[in-house]
C-alpha cells in the first residue's frame, strides 16, 4: 500500500549514518533503498543521495542536501512508550553518541534531530478528572527531562 505521507529529512552528508542510526533502535526497521549521485548532480558522483527507510512500519526519506538547512524543534517525532524501562530504552539511544536532553520530554538525536519520548500514563494522568491531580502531575513533569513515572505517579498521590 502507498503510503502518501512521508517525512523527509534532511541531512549535510549524514542520511545513511542517520538511517542505520535509526533502524539499530526501533524494532521492525529496515533501510528501503539507498540511491546515489549521478555524474553531474550537486554531490560527488556514487556518493549517497536519498535512503529510503521504514521505522515501525512509517516509511522516511532522507537526503543529503548540503549545510543550507537544519533541524529545529519546530518538527519532532514523539514516541508512545508503555514503561519506564522502554521509555529509557528509547531516551537512551537516542541520545547516545552526542544527543541532548531537553525538557518535558524533548531531546534532540545526535543528528539534531528532536523527538519527545512520551509514556502513555503521562497522558492518561494529565488527563484526570481530579483537576488538582492533573495540576501536580503538570507540574512534577515540568521538572524532568526524561519522564519519571514514578515520580509523575506520585505526584498524583500527593494530598
Amino acid at each position: 500500500m502507498l503510503q502518501k505521507i512521508k517525512p523527509f529529512l534532511w541531512f549535510d552528508h549524514q542520511a545513511e549514518e542517520a538511517a542505520n542510526f535509526y533502524c539499530s533502535i526501533f524494532k521492525n526497521s529496515k533501510i528501503l533503498k539507498v540511491e546515489r549521485f549521478p555524474e553531474g548532480a550537486p554531490g560527488p558522483a556514487g556518493s549517497v543521495m536519498i535512503v529510503n527507510f521504514q521505522l515501525e512500519g512509517q516509511e522516511f526519506i532522507a537526503l543529503n542536501g548540503g549545510p543550507m538547512f537544519k533541524f529545529t524543534e519546530a518538527i519532532s517525532f514523539s514516541i508512545s512508550t508503555e514503561t519506564q524501562e522502554e521509555t529509557d530504552y528509547y531516551w537512551n539511544k537516542l541520545t547516545s553518541g552526542g544527543g541532548q536532553e531537553s525538557q518535558c520530554a524533548w531531546l534532540k538525536d545526535k543528528f539534531g534531530l528532536s523527538w519527545q519520548v512520551v509514556p502513555i500514563a503521562l497522558n492518561q494522568l494529565l488527563a484526570d478528572p481530579d483537576k488538582h491531580k492533573a495540576q501536580r502531575v503538570m507540574q512534577a513533569m515540568l521538572q524532568m527531562k526524561k519522564i519519571d513515572i514514578a515520580g509523575l505517579q506520585r505526584a498524583a498521590q500527593q494530598a
